[in-house]
């Protein structure tokens, strides 16, 4: 009993070394996509609050969390409030199967509990919508819901070929495969093509962000929230970028490469990590926000069938490899 109590309080303080620094990322994550985007439209971005505007996302935080909140007076107390601790609870969550030593959570299925723990944010995402009791909210939830609801599917049927290629759901086979610097994104670039476009969906990023289109949906399921719970709904949105990415330089990227350093290993990682991160942002910065039946058009019309050829095609393959017999 007693080393039961000693390892879930070192699962637990391994959970928050992992944590922190998440939340410390989001924090670096808006002041980048800030300057990133300045650059890009040639103006400087924040560089006023402290040393190159590194303290801008402090002075934000800070803003987000001492602003009054309000609530309209029809809304549902209990599910209007709960809703961003959930989505930010469940974000948050996921990084305890980050492929990091330090890691609080150790799983043989770590895909299939990626995909079903994510895949409760929606659940967030309507019950904020509809307890706002605002046309708006809800009408921007639901197809917030229905975004995401769609991609989850292509998402789920891209990793299908890659799990049958590395013979295992848990990140540990990966890391395993990476060791011999196997890089998934050569063989399975039209895998990778789909699984990016699929990413910037589900985490409602540029060109698919309408669920947050102040244009259509004056601001979508977070219009009637303001201060720490409107920062809730941000800081999980943006540490749910940071985790796809770092799922796709573990799938497709090498993750951190064959080195024995495990500080050279998690510094390479965390490169790849941010190239990815930075390409997101020059999406945001290089493609308009598409409509709304353009979107699903793309997803059941297009990604869908395409995903569901390949998935064939890297089956058969699969068989005639190892079918094939060799001297």
């Amino acid at each position: 009993m007693d080393n039961f109590i000693v390892e879930l309080v070192v699962n637990q303080i391994n959970l928050l070394i992992v944590i922190v620094p998440v939340l410390l990322s989001v924090a670096l994550l808006t002041l980048l996509e800030r300057k990133v985007l300045g650059y890009i439209q040639f103006r400087k971005g924040p560089n006023l609050v402290g040393p190159l505007g590194l303290l801008q996302p402090i002075a934000d935080g800070l803003k987000l969390f001492i602003k009054e909140n309000f609530k309209p007076s029809s809304a549902s107390n209990f599910l209007f409030y709960i809703s961003p601790l959930i989505f930010f609870f469940i974000n948050v969550f996921l990084w305890g199967v980050a492929p990091f030593s330090e890691s609080g959570i150790n799983l043989n299925l770590s895909f299939l509990f990626i995909l079903a723990i994510s895949s409760l944010s929606v659940y967030a995402l309507l019950a904020a919508g509809w307890a706002s009791n605002s046309k708006y909210s809800l009408l921007g939830s639901v197809r917030g819901v229905a975004q995401m609801i769609s991609y989850e599917v292509s998402l789920s049927l891209v990793i299908l070929p890659v799990i049958l290629l590395i013979g295992g759901w848990g990140l540990s086979s990966v890391v395993n495969l990476n060791l011999y610097n196997i890089w998934l994104f050569i063989p399975c670039f039209p895998l990778f093509l789909m699984w990016y476009i699929s990413c910037l969906a589900e985490t409602n990023r540029s060109p698919f962000d309408l669920a947050e289109g102040e244009s259509e949906l004056v601001s979508g399921y977070n219009v009637e929230y303001s201060g720490a719970p409107f920062a809730l709904f941000f800081i999980g949105e943006y540490a749910n970028i940071i985790f796809i990415n770092l799922i796709s330089v573990v799938l497709f990227l090498g993750g951190g490469s064959p080195l024995s350093n495990i500080v050279l290993f998690n510094l390479l990682l965390v490169f790849k990590l941010i190239i990815l991160v930075v390409s997101f942002l020059w999406v945001r910065a290089s493609f308009p926000r598409i409509r709304y039946d353009q979107l699903m058009m793309l997803m059941w019309k297009g990604i869908l069938p395409f995903t569901l050829g390949l998935l064939i095609f890297y089956c058969f393959l699969i068989l005639l490899l190892i079918n094939v017999p060799f001297y």
